[in-house]
């Protein structure tokens, strides 16, 4: 049996990668680290230009507060530092290094050296915090947090194989060519939670996937191997969880809320390879697809890599590029800057020409179908909130609820009418968030008085 969820939508697949081995990417001559590559505050730089850094060295760090801090990913000179918008439009501090070549690892880097029966839960917060492992499936949120918060909460764990996003094969190579890294991290979470077994949930569009874990689990009683039915987005947590448990997780609330924690494929192996190895995340895979792409495959790349550098040692541009997306075609961002770096929450670098990709025409009608409240895995009524989103009445979208939208634009997918309303949806949160912040700073205020 395949779990799944109500709602959703059955998108093309696109798996173009999904046979084609992981290629390891020669680190570039410059990299530019962005100091926010998580939830939270941005990072303080620990160094300054002219610094000469090491491999797996600090090089921005949090002290208070929801953070995550970020290290080199090579050994060189730091030449710069520059004030870069990020996909999301936001301006974000990029250390610029230099690569000597050297691959010199910073003092101090060490494997775990206790056993693994000694693994204490504060280890595991505090290992992972010093690696900055933040969530790599997307949502970026500092890994040590996430585990603090749901201690003593959770009697079931879940690591999220679905990567339900088209295009997307970074974690279905990772579980193909790394499998014991994922089982090793699981091991240590189950440890630390202090939990009899748990489940790895993989779509039934993995069969290799599938069948590889299974016999790597088969003599294990710890590790459960879930299918799950391919549908978009079988991936987000909220519907994970779901699918496998029963549990709803109310609006405003957290996995840890209805006893549940899930952690991405690639996470729960930098976890493991931050206890076995001592190194922090200073690389990961990504997918690069896209018809523009002459070798499409996905590549193990240094965190601080210009884009640019990949698809040169991918034999470069097939076609004129007319749209890069940083992510999936359904949830990634668009990009203006090929010289992008990748970062820590880079699943994917997806290259579109305009036979793929066509221009955005401003004209759109909803002509009342309905598909997109059958799609909404939420509950939620997309068509009205989308109008009064266009409308710019704001309190109408939160008595209906916009916030607990996860923008998976599965609604958007399924419009025949091309109404663009993630992208509604996206810009009325991000207006009732502003005002509810802005109040709370009001009323922060008038208390101080």
């Amino acid at each position: 049996m395949a779990y799944t969820f109500r709602g959703g939508a059955h998108v093309p697949e696109h798996k173009n990668t999904a046979s084609i081995k992981i290629r390891t990417m020669p680190a570039p001559k410059m990299l530019s680290i962005p100091l926010s590559q998580h939830i939270g505050a941005p990072c303080t730089p620990t160094i300054k230009v002219g610094d000469t850094v090491d491999k797996y060295q600090v090089i921005g760090d949090f002290e208070k507060g929801l953070g995550c801090p970020v290290h080199s990913s090579v050994s060189g000179k730091v030449v710069s530092m520059e004030e870069i918008r990020n996909p999301m439009g936001n301006v974000v501090t990029h250390i610029v290094i230099e690569n000597d070549g050297e691959e010199r690892v910073f003092p101090g880097i060490k494997p775990y050296e206790k056993s693994f029966d000694e693994i204490t839960a504060d280890d595991l917060i505090d290992i992972t915090k010093r690696a900055g492992i933040s969530g790599m499936g997307g949502a970026t949120f500092p890994t040590h947090a996430k585990i603090s918060s749901a201690l003593g909460k959770v009697d079931r764990l879940i690591i999220n194989c679905a990567e339900c996003e088209p295009y997307i094969t970074a974690n279905h190579r990772l579980m193909l060519e790394f499998p014991d890294d994922i089982i090793g991290g699981v091991k240590i979470l189950l440890k630390v939670f202090g939990l009899r077994d748990g489940d790895i949930a993989i779509e039934d569009n993995k069969p290799d996937a599938i069948k590889l874990f299974r016999e790597k689990t088969a003599e294990s009683d710890i590790i459960n191997v879930k299918v799950m039915k391919t549908k978009y987005p079988q991936g987000d947590e909220r519907q994970l969880i779901y699918a496998l448990t029963g549990r709803q997780i109310p609006s405003g609330k957290l996995p840890a809320d209805v006893g549940c924690v899930v952690f991405n494929a690639e996470t729960c192996a930098a976890i493991y390879r931050a206890f076995a190895q001592g190194i922090p995340l200073t690389s990961r895979i990504v997918t690069i697809d896209g018809d523009c792409i002459k070798e499409p495959c996905s590549v193990l790349c240094k965190i601080g890599t210009p884009i640019s550098h990949i698809v040169e040692h991918l034999g470069g541009f097939a076609k004129e590029p007319h749209t890069v997306v940083n992510g999936g075609p359904m949830m990634g961002a668009a990009l203006w800057d090929i010289n992008a770096p990748v970062t820590k929450g880079t699943s994917a670098i997806l290259v579109f020409s305009k036979d793929v990709y066509p221009e955005f025409h401003e004209e759109y009608s909803c002509i009342r179908c309905g598909r997109c409240v059958n799609s909404c895995q939420m509950g939620l009524m997309p068509n009205y909130i989308a109008m009064f989103a266009g409308k710019r009445d704001y309190s109408l979208c939160e008595k209906y609820d916009v916030l607990s939208c996860v923008e998976c634009g599965a609604c958007t997918y399924v419009c025949p009418g091309n109404v663009p309303i993630t992208q509604l949806n996206r810009v009325a949160k991000a207006k009732i968030i502003e005002k509810r912040r802005n109040e709370a700073a009001k009323e922060a205020a008038k208390n101080d008085k």
